[in-house]
């Protein structure tokens, strides 16, 4: 229960005390001591999933499906304080972070299901040939192995599904390889109950107890001894472009350079091209309203900016946008700090001689109300920045003299999670030539839809050239995303009773 919170870090199935402290920050509700983690703890950690890993890390597909489906069971179990405790640290409604409970669970059971099936190991076997001239080949086969102990960090936007149970720990968990979490300092308590349902799992399934650590923290320290550890060997993460980066120059500056799969920005472009535009304005001017406000705009999926053409339908779709940015009420945002980071960007819009002011609420406390600006193509496409994320309930309309200006401003941007087309049939020519631009910035695609709304399937891209993320061939949803724990390794002339067994039993 929530009253029963004891603050400590998970540690090869102990709950461990430190010497410091500091306080949560919920948005509603008392706040919790926890104790912070330090560089020694993330080396026991370290050392524990090291050690795990020799028994895990070689442990048959079956039983690390029964062990995620374990942790599923347990999180579903404790879904009341779960959801309860959640609410109160980040300000989300109950009833979206019960969503985002089934959807963690669903998670882990689609890779327990994954790995069940076999196929993402890639085995490959190429036989012997003794008899080639003029030398003869060996056997050779190969399969995908799991690299080691993984650090994950959880991020504030989704305090299940992107953090201590979420995404990456159940892609590197499937994959094989021991987990260290950090911890968001800004839902610590739902981190804490999230790692007492895998601890329950890990009893359960006597998993060796090093395979997951919880480690608190409320400033870098602990992130940065976790990605320069020498037993960690690649990192997930999602949170801001500037603390992605400097991590990422972390993992790189390494004297063994590991792998940094960071989500770390994203403003999700939309084109509404003119014949979708002159059927049906209103209606996506309120669709992409709705989209770029939920969640107080905190989804990393949200449609910050949209292209729209110049005349009376671009300004029909402005002003459904408006009035209906103007009916949202204020909305908690998660933390100090994206407020800040919120009222700067928005300040720099207010401030600007080329930005028109249509619909802008302030801030109050931690609720943050709607906003919404309008540019031409022109003064866009002259500033860069303009096209850089900010976090929270805040939408830009571009518009644009010309459908075919569009091209142009499309090439000059840098690299998204999704990107959106809005057409009609009159609309495929341009259509065509807009979605190859796009294709290369985007990790998906989207036709007459709103990026909100991440479905957790086996074909689910959540990625995309940087600043999206750190890697472009990498993504942080659907099965493909165990890959990024992964590595081949090529087996010439090892005796079959010698091969990993998923390789022996394969021809």
């Amino acid at each position: 229960m929530i009253d029963a919170l004891h603050g400590r870090n998970l540690i090869k199935g102990e709950w461990v005390a430190t010497d410091r402290t500091f306080m949560s920050n919920p948005a509603s509700g008392p706040a919790h001591q926890v104790f912070a983690g330090n560089a020694g703890l993330v080396d026991r950690a370290a050392q524990a999933a090291e050690e795990a890993f020799w028994s895990y890390g070689f442990s048959r597909r079956e039983d690390r499906a029964a062990f995620l489906q374990a942790i599923a069971n347990e999180i579903e179990a404790r879904i009341e304080p779960i959801t309860r405790i959640g609410s109160q640290e980040t300000g989300l409604p109950i009833v979206r972070l019960q969503s985002e409970c089934g959807r963690t669970a669903n998670q882990l059971r689609l890779f327990a299901r994954h790995i069940v099936d076999g196929a993402y190991l890639d085995r490959r076997v190429d036989p012997a040939l003794p008899d080639r001239q003029p030398a003869p080949r060996p056997e050779i086969r190969m399969m995908q192995r799991p690299v080691g102990p993984v650090a994950v960090f959880g991020a504030s936007n989704f305090p299940l599904a992107f953090s201590t149970a979420g995404g990456d720990t159940a892609a590197a968990l499937a994959a094989g390889c021991p987990v260290l979490v950090k911890g968001h300092p800004a839902h610590p308590g739902t981190g804490e109950i999230v790692a007492e349902a895998i601890l329950a799992a890990i009893k359960a399934r006597g998993i060796a107890p090093g395979v997951f650590s919880l480690i608190q923290g409320d400033d870098r320290s602990v992130g940065e001894a976790l990605v320069l550890h020498p037993l960690v060997k690649a990192v997930g993460f999602t949170g801001s472009l500037a603390g992605g980066r400097a991590l990422f120059d972390l993992c790189a500056s390494r004297a063994e350079p590991i792998p940094f799969f960071g989500e770390l920005g994203s403003v999700n472009p939309v084109f509404v091209l003119p014949a979708a535009l002159d059927a049906r304005a209103e209606e996506m001017g309120r669709g992409w309203a709705a989209s770029l406000a939920m969640g107080a705009g905190q989804f990393c999926t949200k449609p910050g900016i949209a292209f729209v053409p110049a005349g009376d339908a671009g300004d029909v779709f402005v002003a459904a946008a408006a009035d209906a940015l103007a009916a949202v009420s204020p909305q908690a945002m998660l933390t100090d700090g994206i407020v800040a980071a919120f009222c700067a960007g928005k300040q720099a819009f207010d401030d600007s001689d080329v930005i028109r002011k249509v619909v802008a609420n302030n801030v109050q406390g931690r609720a943050a109300g709607a906003s919404l600006y309008e540019i031409s193509g022109d003064a866009f496409g002259a500033d860069d920045t303009l096209a850089e994320e900010i976090f929270g309930p805040i939408g830009l309309v571009v518009r644009v003299a010309r459908p075919e200006a569009m091209l142009p401003l499309a090439h000059c941007l840098s690299g998204q999670l999704t990107a959106t087309l809005q057409i009609d049939d009159g609309d495929r020519p341009l259509a065509g030539r807009l979605l190859p631009v796009l294709e290369r910035k985007a990790g998906r695609m989207l036709v007459n839809g709103y990026p909100t709304g991440v479905e957790v399937v086996d074909s689910m891209i959540h990625g995309g050239p940087y600043p999206a993320s750190t890697n472009f061939g990498a993504t942080s949803v659907g099965t493909l995303s165990i890959r990024r724990f992964l590595r081949p390794v090529a087996y010439q002339n090892v005796p079959l009773d010698l091969l990993p067994e998923d390789l022996a039993a394969f021809s």
